[in-house]
């Protein structure tokens, strides 16, 4: 269980594929507080930490995770948005994020704006995923409110402190984002439609 406020960044220092299996390698600033079997967000994506090596450690993305989420175009020296799994009794700070990326979405436009940045984003709706104004969505990790909802397309508003902080600053128009959901959401959508 994660709340979507990104910790640190992360950089991609090797990829090593095995099988349909790709081990992600990232170098952080608190890889020394890690432990195997430990679970992190990598742009949202749950993984479990396999090793570690001094300020580095290694993860394992399955074919299902490089399919379905942005995680498969990793490069080396790619920067990642970093969350460890939440403490129990700690404050709830975003939202409740499983780890669990439910689909991508496309960066569709971005215009900065007198202290905030809108980003839109286009996603394929088929799916039955949707968003609501003022609802809660994840984008690689980070849980942000939605200020525009439309069928299959969203926009959210970002503050310079969370531009600076996350991947945020290296998105560009056409760059692929990994989405999650509101869990609550998803449960209350699911439930209408039986």
């Amino acid at each position: 269980m994660f709340t979507g406020i990104i910790e640190t960044l992360g950089t991609v220092v090797n990829l090593s594929k095995e099988q349909e299996n790709v081990h992600i390698t990232v170098k952080s600033s608190f890889t020394n507080e890690l432990k195997i079997d430990q679970s992190v967000a990598h742009n949202g994506v749950c993984l479990t930490v396999i090793a570690i090596n001094n300020d580095e450690y290694t993860v394992t993305a399955i074919k299902e995770t490089l399919d379905k989420t942005n995680i498969g175009l990793l490069s080396i020296s790619d920067t990642v948005n970093l969350e460890r799994g939440m403490k129990l009794g700690d404050r709830l700070d975003g939202h409740i994020v499983q780890g669990h990326v439910d689909q991508t979405a496309a960066c569709t436009d971005i215009i900065k704006q007198d202290g905030s940045t809108i980003f839109t984003f286009t996603y394929d709706d088929s799916i039955g995923n949707v968003t609501i104004e003022k609802g809660s969505i994840t984008i690689n990790g980070v849980s942000l409110t939605v200020v525009n909802s439309k069928k299959n397309q969203f926009s959210v508003a970002i503050i310079p402190y969370t531009i600076e902080n996350t991947t945020f600053k290296n998105i560009e128009l056409g760059e692929n984002v990994n989405l999650e959901f509101d869990v609550i959401g998803k449960y209350v959508s699911r439930l209408t439609k039986i």
